[in-house]
């Protein structure tokens, strides 16, 4: 293929991510109706596959893992293209698995497939060529998975987030994090059932995790991976938004954005003091009681997500 051929494939599969996305975006507020093309949308937007993840016995390895864990759920983290669209390592992983029926114009042949060459993600490894792949499931066979177990997979996952998505170099405990976070998932560790509900406690838990995290990170003097999880954490706090984002979920949405300013204030601060974590706390407290206390009224609940479904 010629070089103006590559740049003219480029821009159509561009074009078509703006056309498509924004149909389905007009649609439903949320990221994931955007590549999701199952027969059951509600099901699959109100699901995800059970995580196989056995949590590591060595405590600061364990901790590694828990950084990995929430920035691989992170879009901020490949940069680019990638987090503009709001994608994630867990966008094509769900829960560390796989997603059959991920499909991201330009990018996806059949549903459930990517190509990780593909222009419009990366300038790097960008071939012009369109060859989407099945996407693996990191809790599966580990014979299909070349990498992982081997001490290549730290060079894979850097590769994968500097090149294949153009992202920003990742601090050193963040890559580290992730490396760890992949090494513990394993058939091994898989449990029934084999789906489980996305609910609101499941993202409160990420944003918990993602704040106590960062302030662990601040106080131990690596400030870029505390603002790397500092901005997972409001990215996810986003996530949350999306799902109130109907008639009624007003009060709750403002509670967020409230939540996210606060949470603005300490990423940008110049300095973080413990006081700074613990106003955030005890105000997020409160506030998760009455996101808590709104849940069924939403659309984590699918038969509200189906309402809306419908409506449209």
């Amino acid at each position: 293929m010629d070089t103006g051929q590559g740049r003219a494939r480029v821009l159509i599969a561009a074009t078509a991510f703006h056309i498509c996305g924004a149909a389905v975006q007009s649609q439903l507020p949320l990221r994931e109706a955007r590549w999701s093309q199952a027969a059951d949308l509600a099901s699959d937007l109100t699901h995800q596959p059970t995580e196989c993840f056995a949590w590591p016995k060595d405590r600061a390895m364990r901790t590694s893992a828990e950084i990995g864990r929430v920035m691989f759920r992170a879009p901020l983290l490949l940069g680019g293209q990638a987090a503009r669209a709001g994608l994630s390592c867990s966008s094509c992983h769900r829960n560390g698995r796989t997603n059959l029926n991920f499909h991201f114009p330009g990018i996806s042949g059949e549903p459930g497939t990517a190509d990780v060459t593909a222009s419009i993600m990366s300038e790097h490894r960008g071939d012009g060529i369109f060859n989407p792949k099945p996407i693996p499931d990191l809790g599966g066979d580990a014979s299909k998975l070349k990498v992982k177990g081997t001490p290549k997979l730290r060079e894979f996952i850097h590769g994968l987030i500097t090149q294949e998505f153009d992202g920003p170099e990742p601090a050193p405990a963040v890559l580290d994090g992730l490396v760890a976070y992949v090494s513990a998932i394993s058939p091994e560790a898989c449990r029934a059932p084999a789906q489980r509900p996305i609910t609101l406690e499941s993202l409160l838990d990420v944003v918990d995790d993602a704040t106590r995290l960062a302030e662990q990170s601040y106080k131990s003097g690596d400030r870029a991976t505390g603002r790397a999880l500092i901005g997972a954490a409001r990215s996810t706090l986003g996530a949350i938004d999306e799902r109130f984002q109907l008639q009624g979920g007003e009060q709750s949405r403002a509670l967020l954005r409230n939540a996210d300013s606060e949470l603005k204030q300490v990423e940008l601060a110049d300095s973080i003091s413990p006081a700074k974590f613990a106003a955030w706390r005890e105000s997020w407290l409160k506030r998760k009681a009455e996101l808590r206390a709104a849940e069924l009224r939403s659309l984590f609940s699918q038969s509200v997500l189906q309402r809306a479904i419908g409506s449209r």
